[in-house]
């Protein structure tokens, strides 16, 4: 039965393109994340770098016309003059002489200013900036002193006026959201280039592997002179190279193992049927000496007894190979017929004297009924009873039933059972084959050693199973299953 197909999600080109696919976004996301970084701080930079360019220029400027020690409305002029430098009037500015304070706008209260830029302003010279949150935007307040020259002493020195500057930075928000903006559609065709880029990829990696599996499916199904074509110089070219080395000898190794078998099995066939005309003869020859051996001297008479039984133990072992040959050479032949299998059975104990040797469990006559071929059912019975009878115990069983409907099929089963210590565990899995002995010292067996195998096959070319198996209470079970005609057998267990 073929495996059922892997989910398609499983598949490798689906995993190239996810792998391409992710490495693209972790890429595009990460080079746009750096990017929008430094592009914002440069954005941010030179705004401010301006800006606190621009206010000291402005302040550097009306400093010296500003009187000392100033009043309230000569810091309203100068934090005024300070504002109208910037053309779009977004200048908040705030000036400061000890207590005194005056804004460029009126009634502003200047909340952007933090104590901790007030402190850093008036304990410093240099010109103080920082950045504060304003609803949904963001601000630069920039503070710095006005200063004096000291020409004598070569440097300058506070007046005491600061000056604090606000400036919301919505043009750099802008800026900021346009690259963001950016960033989002350029990521989109990245990540259809890297889709198209994993599909080309993947397909150049999967045709070999396709043809690979297509090649091993075929060397599978017997085609053994499969080769796949090498292409480029590539881990997969020499894996295809590999793949016809590997054939090559698989396919050499399989020819000389076919003929080898088919040698033996021609020869095994070739003796089994040369030795038939001597065996005939010699049968004859111990039939005659089987009459005469009542007045014949006592060892005389045991050594023409022996001859016997072996003569007829050699005789069953050639018309087992032959059986064996023919199916090993696909030429076993059914020919099937109709019939009662519960008077098949009995026939086939009558014919070999087992009734009183037997307890059977047989269906009523014409109850259940089989297109089988009759002379190999008598083999399969004869050969299950047989073992069971010299390897195993009294009570021997035999019973035949209807099996029910299994797959859509409905089976008839034969159950051989016997009252014996059973077969052990470690020999159940070899009874069916050829020659096997449970017992490696045992160099003789009372059959042939094919029984169990020539059942075994004549029941596979019915269609049919067998089974061998211990029962709980002791003794082995033999069980046969043979599919019966559609139409026909009763529903039922047991009878």
């Amino acid at each position: 039965m073929r495996r059922p197909r892997l989910p398609q999600l499983r598949g490798l080109r689906v995993r190239l393109v996810l792998a391409f696919t992710l490495v693209a976004a972790v890429t595009a996301a990460t080079t746009g994340a750096l990017t929008f970084r430094e592009a914002r701080t440069g954005v941010l930079q030179q705004s401010q770098d301006a800006v606190i360019q621009q206010l000291r220029t402005q302040v550097g400027r009306l400093a010296p016309d500003l009187f000392f020690p100033p009043a309230e409305g000569e810091l309203q002029r100068f934090a005024a003059d300070v504002a109208r430098a910037e053309p779009t009037g977004n200048w908040r500015v705030m000036a400061t002489y000890g207590r005194l304070s005056a804004t460029s706008v009126q009634d502003d209260s200047f909340k952007e200013l933090t104590p901790a830029l007030r402190e850093s302003v008036g304990s410093s010279i240099a010109t103080v900036f920082q950045r504060v949150a304003v609803g949904d935007g963001t601000a630069l307040v920039v503070g710095m002193s006005v200063t004096f020259a000291d020409p004598p002493a070569k440097g300058v020195y506070p007046s005491g006026v600061h000056v604090f500057l606000t400036v919301p930075q919505t043009t750099e928000r802008a800026y900021v959201d346009a690259l963001v903006t950016a960033a989002e559609r350029a990521a989109v065709p990245a990540l259809t280039l890297a889709v198209l880029l994993a599909l080309l990829a993947a397909r150049g990696v999967l045709r070999p592997v396709r043809a690979l599996r297509r090649a091993t499916r075929s060397i599978a199904e017997g085609r053994l002179d499969t080769r796949l074509s090498v292409d480029g110089s590539d881990e997969l070219a020499d894996l295809s190279h590999t793949f016809n080395e590997t054939a090559a000898a698989l396919e050499k190794s399989v020819t000389e193992l076919r003929g080898m078998e088919a040698r033996a099995r021609r020869f095994a066939a070739d003796v089994s049927h040369e030795l038939r005309t001597p065996l005939a003869a010699m049968s004859a020859v111990t039939d005659v000496l089987d009459e005469d051996a009542a007045r014949l001297a006592p060892d005389t008479a045991t050594a023409v007894r022996l001859i016997s039984e072996e003569t007829v133990k050699l005789a069953r072992l050639v018309d087992d190979l032959m059986e064996i040959s023919r199916f090993d050479a696909g030429a076993a032949v059914l020919h099937l017929d109709e019939i009662d299998l519960a008077e098949s059975l009995r026939r086939t104990l009558d014919a070999r004297a087992w009734n009183g040797l037997v307890d059977c469990d047989l269906p009523p006559p014409g109850t259940l009924r089989g297109r089988v071929d009759p002379r190999r059912l008598d083999v399969v019975v004869a050969n299950l009873v047989g073992n069971a009878l010299r390897h195993g115990a009294r009570p021997v069983a035999l019973c035949l039933y209807d099996g029910g409907e299994v797959g859509g099929t409905r089976l008839a089963v034969i159950e051989v059972l016997d009252s014996g210590p059973g077969i052990p565990d470690d020999v159940l899995p070899y009874v069916f084959e050829r020659f096997y002995k449970s017992d490696a010292a045992r160099a003789r067996t009372e059959g042939s050693g094919l029984g169990l195998a020539i059942t075994a096959e004549n029941v596979r070319v019915h269609g049919g199973t067998v089974r061998a198996a211990n029962r709980p209470e002791g003794g082995a079970v033999f069980t046969v299953r043979l599919p019966l005609p559609a139409d026909e057998g009763t529903q039922g267990d047991r009878w």
